[in-house]
């Protein structure tokens, strides 16, 4: 796939990791039918894949075999997609459209959508325990980091902030620790956890990647802020305007709609010098960037 055009390449990753969580998830006429059925409602046919994409384009540049990348796509979109679920509950965002369908406790019910969301996450954490990385001692630091970037210290401890943060003006640092907890750490634990999967990379280049991951990750979601003001509902298949709504805390409310896009764009030239180091290696992370930065949807 080196030699794809990114529009193919980009295609042809998400077919395979759609592929692949279809071999992963548990068939829908197993038992509990109704649970797994669920499951593969939230996690099957949509989405951009973003942070698969990141971990075969992090893979690409350690040289890391495609079997085990399907893994560490699989597992950090599980969580990703239990993530979702769990958002859109009532007791959180409340929402009832997802990926341009309806809500998975909208579909079935709200006992069924938590209980997707903790299957989920499971699944994920069984995935990277059964898959041969080469090394046990590699295999662990993956799923640790993979554990930290879900848990209290990053995507459910950032949700914990943006639920307390409701109706309150939050200053720029604020905003941006809420966000690399919520959204960065798991788009972070996507590029590391594809590095890692391949030949290993000296401590400079690992720093340059992991510095490269907090930007994008913090650039994505300043770009799904600008989004939610500026597209509609049909284009982003989820209620938009529903932030500004809510009165939730974004960078467009904080900075104004063309500081943000301005801030977007330092965002990724940050990201963008920190691949200088890889040159043609962090091809894919490059085009990436630039998709996260200009993405139409």
């Amino acid at each position: 796939m080196n030699a794809l055009p990114f529009a193919e390449w980009m295609s042809a990753v998400q077919g395979r990791v759609e592929n692949a969580l279809c071999r992963c998830l548990p068939d829908a006429d197993s038992v509990p039918q109704r649970l797994h059925a669920a499951m593969r409602y939230a996690a099957l046919g949509g989405g951009k894949r973003v942070r698969p994409l990141l971990a075969f384009a992090a893979g690409e540049l350690s040289g890391a075999p495609t079997k085990r990348l399907d893994r560490v796509a699989c597992a950090v979109e599980l969580i990703h997609a239990y993530s979702l679920v769990h958002d859109d509950l009532p007791c959180m965002d409340d929402d009832t459209l997802r990926r341009g369908r309806p809500t998975c406790h909208i579909e079935y019910d709200e006992a069924t959508a938590l209980l997707v969301g903790d299957s989920l996450q499971t699944l994920a954490f069984e995935l990277l325990a059964d898959a041969d990385f080469g090394e046990p001692a590699r295999q662990i630091e993956m799923i640790a980091l993979l554990a930290r970037a879900s848990g209290s210290r990053g995507m459910a401890g950032g949700q914990a902030i943006d639920l307390a943060a409701v109706g309150k003006p939050l200053e720029q640092p604020e905003l941006e620790l809420m966000h690399a907890l919520k959204t960065g750490a798991l788009i972070r634990a996507a590029v590391l956890l594809g590095a890692l999967a391949g030949t290993p990379l000296t401590d400079d280049e690992r720093a340059r990647l992991d510095r490269f991951a907090r930007r994008a990750g913090l650039l994505f979601q300043v770009v799904d802020d600008i989004l939610d003001c500026t597209a509609s509902t049909a284009t982003l298949g989820k209620t938009a305007g529903k932030d500004e709504a809510a009165a939730k805390p974004t960078y467009v409310a904080l900075l104004g709609l063309e500081a943000a896009r301005a801030y977007a764009g330092e965002l990724r030239a940050e990201a963008l010098a920190e691949l200088a180091v890889f040159g043609a290696r962090a091809a894919r992370l490059t085009q990436l960037a630039d998709f996260i930065c200009h993405r139409p949807f």
